[in-house]
């Protein structure tokens, strides 16, 4: 889901700006509904920071290849949510980013404000979803196959939705653009296929190790009814 650089720059990036304050907006909130909800300030804090370090080795460690206009990463997005929450997961999400274009790929802190926002938002729309598809007396380690595939598809199409829009605005409606987005789109869902069977193996290994964790270190949500 990186732009690749140069898809959106000169004023046009400036946009980006705004879409990232708002972005980290939607960090905050979910952040500070977490920490009243959930644990507080220790937990939060211990659950964003190993967030981050996973979302890190995701964009370092698993395999990722160009297509089109960005490239294809499994983010595995829903499975931050379901395991830590939404406020750690985005969090995780931001500074996992940016620990990545500092140390490994600077050529991508010009579009920082272009990738998080590609991130962040479709991080809250399955934060919104879940609450609507998942019943408040049903812990996360009992959803089921198609409630995780709708969680992991709102997550997948919201981040080709936002890559779409960013090269669309950036190079315009041209045949060539056109065919890159659409063969970004077509990779990255098959995504799709793999993250809702990497959110049941998770919640399965956690349900089996209840004892283990049942401990602030994950969200109170995984084994319990919503507060």
């Amino acid at each position: 889901m990186h732009i690749e650089p140069g898809i959106v720059d000169g004023a046009k990036i400036a946009l980006s700006f705004a879409t990232a304050a708002a972005s980290f907006g939607l960090v905050a909130k979910m952040s500070l509904d977490t920490i009243r909800k959930d644990g507080g300030v220790t937990a939060f804090a211990t659950r964003s920071l190993i967030s981050a370090a996973l979302v890190f080795s995701f964009f370092e460690v698993l395999p990722h290849y160009p297509v089109g206009v960005s490239e294809v990463h499994l983010i595995l997005g829903s499975t931050l949510y379901l395991i830590f929450g939404a406020g750690p997961a985005a969090l995780g999400l931001a500074a996992g980013l940016l620990t990545q274009g500092l140390f490994f790929a600077p050529f991508d802190l010009p579009q920082y404000g272009i990738n998080v926002t590609t991130l962040i938002v479709p991080l809250w729309a399955v934060s919104q979803l879940a609450r609507r598809i998942i019943a408040p007396q049903t812990p996360y380690v009992d959803v089921t196959y198609w409630q995780a595939l709708s969680l992991s598809t709102a997550y997948q199409g919201g981040i080709v939705a936002w890559v779409a829009f960013w090269a669309l605005y950036g190079q315009g409606f041209g045949a060539d653009n056109i065919a890159s987005v659409f063969s970004f789109g077509g990779a990255y869902m098959t995504v799709i296929i793999l993250e809702p069977l990497v959110d049941l193996a998770v919640l399965a290994i956690a349900k089996t190790f209840a004892n283990q964790t049942k401990n602030p270190v994950f969200n109170s949500r995984l084994h319990s009814a919503a507060s």
